[in-house]
């Protein structure tokens, strides 16, 4: 686990996002279209983490992005080179656009100023999804990485996030996978090697510890032709 003033440096409200992963309802939620998966989820207390989590990135001025797994009723653009999206396409609830499945499922609070990622295809919740822009363009440095599944998409976030340069940070207890054991597997051999990982009530700690203040935008500070005090631009 890294330090506190570590974990509290990296995880800068004005330089940090959280991304939840795949927390809809189709997946997570009661309805689910993979209920072992959402059990862990729901029995592990993960997603009641993430809930926490989410709420206190509002209140600390942390950007929220959720990521959708979603595909449109005809399938296009839909992957169908791998096994699991064969097996995707034979379940009872499918993840369609539009409808209940691919809401944010509850506990998870959502704000107006969050962003909803929606991706038709792959396995990534950043590669070619837009999340890359959007958090270059809000300043982001740090992804926390919540949600599901420690299987799949987690990781593909985690390696997704370091390869385009960004610190990747996981609560550990906030993330869930089948079977259950695997995830802290998961976590110790292959997340901890890129990743901070780090646990709920750390996090929270960090985002409600008071910060000092920043310069106001756009104000430098300049040396005075005195050769006194500086004085800002």
């Amino acid at each position: 686990m890294p330090s506190g003033a570590r974990l509290f440096e990296l995880t800068d409200p004005a330089t940090t996002a959280l991304l939840t992963v795949e927390c809809q309802r189709g997946v997570v939620g009661p309805d689910s279209a993979l209920p072992e998966l959402a059990d862990a989820a729901r029995t592990s207390g993960a997603l009641g983490r993430v809930a926490r989590l989410a709420a206190a990135a509002h209140d600390a001025g942390v950007q929220v992005l959720h990521a959708v797994a979603e595909r449109r009723p005809d399938g296009r653009g839909a992957n169908r080179n791998a096994r699991l999206f064969a097996a995707a396409e034979r379940l009872p609830v499918q993840q369609l656009a539009g409808t209940t499945a691919v809401r944010i499922a509850d506990p998870v609070p959502v704000s107006e100023d969050d962003l909803i990622v929606r991706r038709l295809h792959g396995l990534s919740p950043i590669a070619g999804t837009g999340v890359d822009p959007l958090l270059r363009n809000l300043g982001c440095r740090t992804i926390v990485i919540v949600g599901v599944s420690a299987n799949v998409a987690v990781p593909n976030a985690v390696f997704d996030a370091v390869n385009l340069g960004y610190t990747a940070v996981v609560p550990a207890d906030a993330i869930a996978g089948v079977p259950a054991d695997y995830t802290a597997a998961m976590v110790r051999h292959t997340l901890a090697l890129v990743a901070t990982v780090t646990t709920t009530e750390d996090l929270l700690t960090c985002w409600k510890r008071p910060r000092r203040p920043r310069p106001a935008a756009g104000r430098t500070a300049r040396p005075s032709p005195t050769g006194g005090p500086v004085s800002p631009a």
